[in-house]
């Protein structure tokens, strides 16, 4: 089956959809914005981590080489803004008596055993702010050459007024320089800044502050949205085609970005700007600083009173991509056990295509389903029109199945390898193995030892047994098909 291609992608910088052209195809350069790592992976890490995934598995579908950096922020950020109060990982380990270091790396294993069970590809590269001081020392260094910085009590800070007079700082948010100013608190130690909108670039340590480096403006630690655009230079070099990240970066973590890249090398480092929306509770923005966050492994536990019972992670997979990534995802058990449905439907989809027997002709479309596949992908990735029209086909394929339908040898091949391209190579979905599957494998050869009996009472027209056992499989929550290649069944949940 043929498919042209080209991949549109939303760019938050143009407001629009572009055809995606890579700046030396048929490489890629594209960096998102990981975790910080001072707690458990929850709802709001999964989102742009599977985003993420998908664009870098389609990428690589389409033949790209792709170089996917994605960093681990384990210094700089803070309490109270990107400026102010103490780092979280250092509180931690104040608190808990560790090393800062034992911190990060304690929630750093959490987050990759999270990532893993949700089948999110590992990036290419996964950079840590803390090993990367050297570098961003140098970004303020240029920062401060070229005018658009200066130094304050032993700290360094991006003059944002100096920087709006020769480039445009808002641009990526859509907001102008007086908007800022309205928007921007007044916090302990502003006094240092020339303008409530500067942002810090390199913080003089305090006494108590555990992460500290030696500079030459202070012992100190770098401002949060440094690391970002230090590493992001360091692994794919002054341009590169894609930075991506949640909505909540846009502003101010990703306008800085583009700020300190103008003002230290003079031009844009990055082509496409992407960003995933949110996961709410109650139209209420999921995250840690509001309190009202489950964390990963509660789903997949189900031990949080929100919860009615335990998710598995392709549930949860599942659950956000039937939304496209630029829209909101609202969190409800009722929404998960529809998703949970869902992907049981998809799956059984998948075995069912294994059990069709070919035939001569074919009342399925397979190149049309393909085709629909593909343009949803190209699309911008809407992976919720991708499922639509996967669910479309299993009810073709239950039809065929049924025996109210025919499909040739090679479509059935081809079908095959279109459920596995979609279902397995972009979605990322998987066939979960179960923990009790040696019980499950019993109880399902004795299921069909059942049916065995009621198909020979049905070649003895021992009608009364026949219906005695589907009736009484089906009061047990089996639902009983009989098509023209012999009787299947499932277990409703």
């Amino acid at each position: 089956m043929e498919t042209n291609h080209t991949l549109y992608i939303y760019n938050t910088l143009s407001r629009r959809k572009e055809p995606f052209k890579p700046l030396h195809a048929p490489h890629v350069g594209m960096y998102v914005c990981g975790p910080t790592v001072y707690g458990d992976p929850h709802l709001g890490h999964a989102r742009p981590a599977i985003t993420f995934d998908i664009l870098f598995r389609y990428l690589k579908l389409l033949g790209y080489k792709v170089r996917y950096v994605r960093n681990i922020t384990d210094v700089g950020h803070l309490e109270h803004d990107a400026d102010e109060g103490e780092d979280k990982i250092a509180k931690k380990a104040r608190l808990e008596q560790l090393e800062p270091m034992e911190v990060a790396q304690f929630y750093i294993n959490r987050y990759h055993k999270a990532m893993e069970a949700l089948n999110v590809l590992p990036p290419s590269i996964e950079p840590h702010a803390s090993g990367h001081i050297i570098e961003q020392i140098k970004l303020v260094k240029e920062i401060l050459d070229n005018g658009f910085a200066y130094e304050s009590q032993g700290s360094v800070y991006f003059d944002v007024n100096k920087y709006n007079e020769h480039h445009h700082y808002g641009k990526l948010s859509g907001r102008n320089l007086q908007d800022v100013l309205n928007t921007t608190r007044e916090l302990d130690g502003q006094n240092e800044k020339r303008n409530p909108a500067d942002f810090a670039l390199w913080k003089c340590a305090q006494p108590e502050h555990i992460m500290r480096w030696p500079s030459p403006w202070s012992d100190g630690f770098p401002g949060w949205h440094c690391e970002c655009t230090a590493m992001g230079r360091k692994y794919l070099g002054n341009h590169f085609d894609i930075h991506g990240g949640g909505m909540d970066l846009v502003f101010p973590h990703h306008e800085c970005e583009i700020a300190q890249s103008v003002a230290s090398q003079g031009d844009d480092m990055v082509h496409y700007w992407m960003h995933n929306n949110m996961i709410t509770i109650n139209g209420q923005k999921m995250g840690k600083s509001l309190g009202n966050f489950i964390t990963l492994e509660q789903f997949f536990t189900g031990n949080h009173d929100k919860l009615s019972q335990a998710y598995t992670p392709m549930t949860i997979r599942f659950f956000i991509l039937q939304a496209h990534y630029r829209s909101t995802v609202d969190f409800s058990n009722e929404a998960l056990q529809a998703a949970e449905k869902g992907l049981s439907r998809l799956m059984d989809a998948v075995k069912a295509l294994d059990r069709l027997k070919p035939t001569a002709t074919s009342t399925i479309n397979v190149q049309d389903i393909a085709d629909k596949c593909y343009e949803a992908m190209d699309d911008d990735l809407n992976t919720p029109i991708v499922i639509a029209t996967l669910f479309d086909a299993a009810k073709q394929i239950n039809t065929i199945a049924a025996g109210n339908g025919s499909i040739s040898d090679k479509d059935l091949e081809d079908l095959k390898a279109l459920f596995h391209t979609f279902c397995f190579d972009i979605l990322g979905l998987t066939q979960e193995a179960s923990n009790n599957a040696g019980r499950e494998e019993a109880f399902s050869k004795a299921v069909d030892l059942l049916l065995g009996e009621r198909q020979k009472a049905k070649t003895n027209k021992d009608w009364a047994t026949c219906d005695r056992i589907r009736n009484e499989l089906a009061a047990l929550g089996f639902e009983i098909k009989d098509g023209k290649d012999g009787c299947t069944w499932k277990l409703n949940k």
